[in-house]
């Protein structure tokens, strides 16, 4: 593997400089088309991302409510219990007092009575709260579920429309993609690192670009004359002064892009 590097790396020594040019112009042409795919996708890989995160936290959040549903269940459960052993233990202490030796004893079981009778008013208090709170996160689970059965079928809807052009780009894309690949391999790294780097910090992609109306095809500043003739004979590779792109004449450029849509459509 290291060996075909560096053949491939010395065959990208040996081109001239208009030989780079071409070929820097050629893969510039190729990856445009991938970016070109890939806009036709537009938005939609991130608007299915967010779908599926706004999903997952809807998801979430309804699990953490039913969670809390089942909470106040269990605490209606528990002191309804609590209400029937408080009950048994004043029907109790009732019955103790008819049996009772003196008034000491009497009032003891009284208050005992009046404590079980205070505990029971306390659960039903707790009862009648949770079951309010449990009738208002049935209302925002029922919310939350309509919410999220839309998202679901927004997602639905979005991934069928994702997957339609998927199918209908991916071949194209593989193909270019490889041939993306192929023609980097012909060029030097040291030129291919400039080419990526510029490529990186333009908003349209474009690294390599012809001279149009006597400017710059990518910034579309003014070219000088004498800059165009410089770049046109191709004896050495010449950038923007504004944009940094590399800059190629109409002609080179009408030849190439002739080659590309030829070796495209093949």
């Amino acid at each position: 593997m290291a060996k075909k590097k560096e053949t491939s790396a010395a065959v990208a020594g040996e081109l001239s400089v208009e030989e780079k040019l071409r070929a820097l112009y050629d893969l510039q042409q190729i990856d445009s088309k991938i970016d070109r795919i890939r806009t036709v996708r537009g938005e939609l890989p991130l608007e299915v991302e967010d779908l599926e995160d706004e999903i997952s936290g809807l998801q979430t959040r309804l699990d953490k409510l039913k969670t809390e549903v089942k909470g106040f269940e269990e605490e209606i459960s528990k002191r309804k219990q609590q209400i029937k052993d408080s009950q048994g233990l004043i029907k109790k202490y009732e019955t103790q007092q008819t049996n009772v030796r003196n008034n000491r004893e009497f009032d003891s079981l009284s208050k005992e009575i009046e404590f079980q009778t205070l505990e029971i008013q306390l659960s039903e208090k707790k009862i009648k709260e949770a079951t309010y709170k449990i009738e208002d996160k049935k209302k925002i689970i029922a919310d939350v579920t309509r919410k999220l059965d839309d998202r679901k079928q927004d997602l639905d809807h979005k991934k069928s429309e994702l997957d339609d052009i998927v199918s209908e780009t991916q071949k194209e894309e593989e193909g270019l993609i490889e041939k993306s690949s192929e023609y980097a391999g012909h060029i030097e790294d040291r030129l291919l690192s400039a080419y990526q780097r510029i490529r990186k910090g333009a908003t349209n992609g474009l690294a390599v670009v012809s001279i149009e109306r006597d400017a710059c095809g990518g910034c579309f500043s003014k070219i000088p004359p004498q800059r165009q003739l410089d770049i046109a004979q191709r004896k050495k590779i010449i950038v923007c002064e504004h944009c940094g792109r590399v800059l190629v004449d109409v002609v080179l450029a009408s030849e190439e892009e002739d080659k590309i849509k030829r070796l495209v459509h093949a």
